[in-house]
């Protein structure tokens, strides 16, 4: 039992804290490019608690794992952005929606860094007292660069109401624009589809993969992975 609660543990840092950062990094742009309707409404916090979502983050995850989907996927409630007090609306809806997914991007790779670190310098902590703390430490810092390349990844698609089709849509012409993000309505219902089908399993693993190459190297792919595999 504890094995299991340990296992959860390494997985749910991680997870919480990509979440977190990814909503507070579109907020966080959108009040440097004019609105500040997520300052005002308390969401530029680092605290997970002002951030989880029911169902985005507890529902869905089950939904995903029990139906036998390839890919657990889940997300914090968004935070509120007034797109009309941008200055430049255009090219601040494109920044504020490329923002959660740089700031994935950018945590997997600082994630990834320590972890290729630590396990280069591993001959000064595998026999010593430290060693099951260090263990639980590459798994936090290994699950997070899975865990934020899935999720930036995963937030590229063009669905609504995900970041892609945000920065799609100010590609469109006018007159698709508004029929494309009306689509917004039915987007989460398409998504779960396409995820319970493995749909986009491939897709998604052409990119994710050697995303997490990069990221990972060579040692780190082999340790997060055979670690997985053990579990």
């Amino acid at each position: 039992m504890f094995y299991n609660l340990n296992q959860i543990v390494v997985i749910i840092i991680p997870l919480l804290f990509a979440v977190t950062v990814h909503e507070v990094a579109h907020g966080y742009v959108a009040y440097r490019m004019g609105d500040p309707t997520a300052m005002m409404a308390g969401r530029l916090t680092l605290n997970p608690i002002k951030h989880l979502d029911f169902f985005g983050s507890f529902l869905l995850p089950i939904i995903l794992k029990f139906s036998g989907s390839p890919i657990i996927f889940g997300y914090a409630k968004p935070v509120p952005v007034n797109f009309a007090n941008l200055r430049d609306p255009r090219k601040g809806t494109i920044w504020v929606a490329s923002a959660g997914v740089l700031a994935n991007l950018t945590l997997a790779f600082i994630s990834g860094i320590f972890l290729q670190v630590f396990l280069r310098f591993s001959s000064l902590w595998n026999v010593s007292i430290f060693y099951p703390v260090m263990i639980d430490l590459l798994l936090i810092l290994g699950y997070s660069a899975v865990i934020n390349c899935v999720l930036a990844v995963f937030n590229l698609i063009p669905i609504p109401p995900l970041d892609g089709s945000r920065i799609l849509a100010m590609f469109l012409p006018t007159s698709l624009r508004s029929k494309f993000l009306r689509i917004e309505r039915f987007g989460m219902i398409i998504l779960i589809l396409l995820l319970i089908t493995n749909s986009l399993q491939s897709l998604i693993a052409f990119f994710i993969t050697p995303l997490l190459h990069f990221t990972l190297g060579n040692s780190g792919m082999v340790f997060i992975f055979g670690m997985i595999g053990r579990n």
